[in-house]
């Protein structure tokens, strides 16, 4: 029998801070592997919710150093070393990620020296389960293989000053989950998507009123638009689609766009299957991509209960790929 591979969008939001979307990060399950890709806010907490100790992970991996996405880092490695039953890690934190990954962890650590001290001192925690173990990687490539899991990580275009950004390219079993990182329209996602079970994709949108404005000018320039993400779906034709790190401007006079504009944007370059994303859904991959929304997730309970659904979001009219 298969071992399980489940992905679960811990946060899908943006710097914005909201209750509903955290920051971004996305947690891989694959057989005895637990990985984590990016820490944004309240990652700690979406992992609470779905009952994974923090100091079960086995790395975390980066896509780039946008505070949005590492934010989290701190809470991910302190807390995880903890003795509780959400902690008590027994090896170093192991952090994967591109070049400057190795500089910001040592910077950290000396953020928290003291408290690193304090701890070892008073409550008797092993020192070596704090330190930190960087990899950095500068090219594509495999990154990381341990128990039939493969990481594969890829160049995006997140804007020309916004270097390095990567994306992954997940394996296991023969199955395939891609993340794109945070990028505009890219030919890697495509190349590196093609054919996966579920490809998960960002994206940005704005009312046509603010598209006029500096600000929204520069973040739209620096994301994938709805209609360009149809196109890398069309185009790679995974499974499933899903949407992640979901950018939706608006103005304290002019509301930001619906989800419902969101996917009629993305129709109009791709009929397949396609799920908008939201904090705790997750998506079971085997012969099929199973999708399962967390109930309660944000509102709720500490523990959330789940409910398992097809792997369609919106209720548009199915087109001839959706059909097949």
């Amino acid at each position: 029998m298969a071992s399980r591979f489940r992905v679960t969008l811990l946060g899908t939001g943006v710097p914005i801070p909201n209750p509903e979307r955290f920051g971004p990060s996305t947690l891989i399950e694959a057989g005895d592997q637990t990985i984590l890709i990016d820490a944004g806010r309240g990652a700690t907490i979406r992992l609470s919710q779905i009952g994974v100790p923090i100091g079960r992970l086995n790395a975390l991996f980066l896509t780039h150093f946008h505070s949005d996405h590492t934010v989290g880092i701190p809470d991910l490695w302190l807390t995880g070393w903890l003795n509780s039953h959400f902690g008590s890690r027994r090896n170093p934190f192991h952090v994967i990620g591109p070049t400057g990954t190795q500089a910001m962890m040592r910077h950290l650590e000396a953020a928290y020296a003291r408290d690193i001290d304090i701890r070892v001192e008073d409550e008797k925690l092993v020192r070596d389960y704090a330190s930190i173990t960087v990899h950095e990687f500068e090219h594509d490539g495999t990154v990381y293989e341990a128990g039939g899991l493969r990481v594969i990580a890829f160049v995006v275009d997140h804007g020309d000053a916004i270097k390095p950004a990567y994306g992954f390219r997940i394996e296991y079993e023969g199955r395939v989950a891609v993340i794109s990182g945070d990028t505009r329209y890219n030919e890697n996602v495509v190349s590196y998507g093609c054919g996966a079970d579920l490809l998960i994709h960002e994206v940005a949108i704005a009312p046509p009123e603010l598209l006029f404005e500096a600000r929204v000018q520069r973040i739209i320039a620096h994301h994938t638009s709805p209609r360009e993400a149809g196109l890398v779906f069309a185009r790679a034709k995974p499974k499933l689609a899903a949407f992640t790190h979901l950018v939706m401007l608006g103005s304290e006079r002019i509301p930001a766009p619906s989800i419902e504009s969101l996917i009629a944007q993305t129709r109009e370059t791709y009929c397949g299957p396609l799920a908008v994303g939201e904090d705790l859904t997750s998506f079971d991959i085997g012969e099929a991509v199973v999708m399962n929304r967390a109930s309660g997730a944000v509102h709720g309970p500490s523990v959330c209960a789940r409910q398992t659904g097809p792997p369609i979001l919106d209720s548009l009219p199915l087109g001839p790929e959706r059909s097949k």
